[in-house]
């Protein structure tokens, strides 16, 4: 089943053919939407329009000024009314969605205590360590998860607590069950975050629904990359400390030795900000909303059980996942080829068949170790020989990712050359740097295109 998607939602670079290693051209195909998205069409035709009108914003007289301030304040609108914020919710615009969890982790009380599971994104287990924090084990059947978050809140005893939670592992696709989980941290007491940054470029995001405190996203992910992303949510503890960072536009006054500082948003948006980064964002949010998130979702179901039903016919091929296949979740495949670096597989996916995958661990290192069985007596061991400068045996998988433009033909071509892979192995030579621990074609004949801010091939 083929959902029309692409001409509703058309991507900027699309249609290209990309070269290959040898000699000759190939469609090219991006299974790599988790790490980062080409614009919507819909996105760089409102930068374009916007572009001629930026100027500064909030402070300024003159008439483009007005005109900008107006689209910034604007996009607030469009991200609040796409992630189904509360009317009293604030959007605080930040880099993405690292910059959002530091943010609040700034923000935190000082005697805040902070919960996770260890399956995060690191911009959701890091952030956390300026204050007491615990970090969970995932268990292997997802309905004990209220269980085991229930009683780790129990043992905290009174005081101010954060659930930081993931909606959708960037890792396995596999979706997390929010509103179940909020629902315990609320009868704790507890705040709940959730990093939305894998779940809104592909589902529906529902801040108020889950009764959730915060939520923070990124714009690269969904189709916006142009520096931006938002954290949306509860305004008081944004407002009760100094801010993450510190400068112009977060104050309403300052004397040689205090400083009044503005509410939130402004007070959390130091600096002069990314509008061109908010517009974008916001004509995100609305095209996909015009589009509808639960049309996104069923595409995605969609591309999920026929990439699973391809790869289950690659020798050798293993899939890591921490549930089961009847779990919920996107088109996101995580996987190994025996005997074959991962990134070995992802050089060769590039360079002889014009597939663009990633590999390693995808920013998330606790959990990766787990789903690639390493010994934890192993760990310390490659710890030391990351430190030394070598990341050759760090672990790690090849990850497809599908988005928007994704199809039916673009899985099978990604199976059909894995499995000519699996089989055959390379048909090119390749070398591994042994200090970043990546393959890469060689030689690589592959000339860079022409744009001007690339070196000189």
């Amino acid at each position: 089943m083929e959902l029309a998607t692409v001409e509703a939602l058309d991507l900027a670079g699309a249609d290209m053919d990309v070269p290959l290693v040898g000699g000759g051209t190939a469609r090219a195909v991006n299974f790599d939407f988790a790490a980062s998205s080409p614009a919507l069409a819909a996105v760089d035709d409102a930068v374009r329009a916007f572009l001629p009108w930026y100027s500064s914003v909030h402070r300024g007289a003159g008439y483009k000024s007005m005109v900008s301030t107006a689209a910034y304040e604007q996009a607030r609108v469009d991200v609040a009314r796409f992630v189904g914020a509360r009317d009293d919710d604030v959007v605080v615009f930040t880099r993405n969605t690292t910059d959002s969890l530091n943010v609040l982790s700034a923000a935190l009380p000082d005697d805040c205590r902070v919960v996770t599971f260890l399956g995060e994104h690191h911009a959701d287990l890091l952030p956390w360590r300026r204050h007491e924090v615990q970090h969970l084990p995932i268990p292997p059947d997802p309905t004990e998860l209220a269980g085991v978050l229930d009683d780790a809140l129990s043992a905290l005893g009174p005081g101010p607590a954060l659930f930081a939670v993931t909606a959708v592992s960037n890792v396995t696709g596999e979706c997390w069950p929010v509103a179940e989980l909020a629902a315990v941290a609320r009868r704790h007491g507890a705040r709940v975050v959730v990093d939305a940054a894998q779940l809104a470029p592909h589902g529906p995001v529902e801040l108020a629904a889950w009764e959730v405190d915060w939520v923070a996203l990124s714009g690269h992910k969904m189709y916006a990359p142009y520096g931006v992303g938002a954290l949306v949510g509860r305004r008081d503890w944004l407002e009760q400390r100094e801010p993450f960072l510190a400068g112009g536009g977060a104050v309403a006054f300052v004397t040689d030795d205090d400083v009044l500082w503005a509410d939130a948003p402004e007070r959390q948006e130091a600096g002069s900000p990314n509008v061109v980064g908010a517009v974008a964002l916001g004509a995100a949010c609305q095209a996909l909303a015009d589009h509808g998130m639960d049309r996104v979702l069923a595409h995605e179901r969609h591309l999920d059980r026929r990439m699973r039903a391809g790869l289950e016919t690659v020798p050798g091929l293993r899939r890591h996942h921490v549930w089961g296949d009847d779990h919920p979740r996107i088109a996101v495949a995580t996987f190994t080829l025996p005997g074959m670096h991962h990134s070995l597989v992802a050089a060769i996916l590039s360079a002889e068949y014009g597939i663009a995958v990633r590999d390693g661990c995808f920013c998330a290192h606790p959990l990766m170790v787990r789903l690639m069985d390493v010994d934890p007596a192993d760990v310390p061991r490659i710890s030391a020989e990351v430190a030394a400068g070598n990341h050759a045996n760090v672990p790690g998988a090849t990850r497809a990712s599908a988005g928007l433009t994704t199809t039916d033909d673009d899985v099978d071509r990604l199976v059909d050359a894995l499995g000519r892979i699996a089989l055959d192995g390379p048909t090119w030579t390749y070398d591994q740097d042994p200090v970043t621990g990546n393959w890469s074609p060689c030689p690589d004949d592959r000339p860079l295109p022409d744009l001007g801010c690339l070196p000189p091939t």
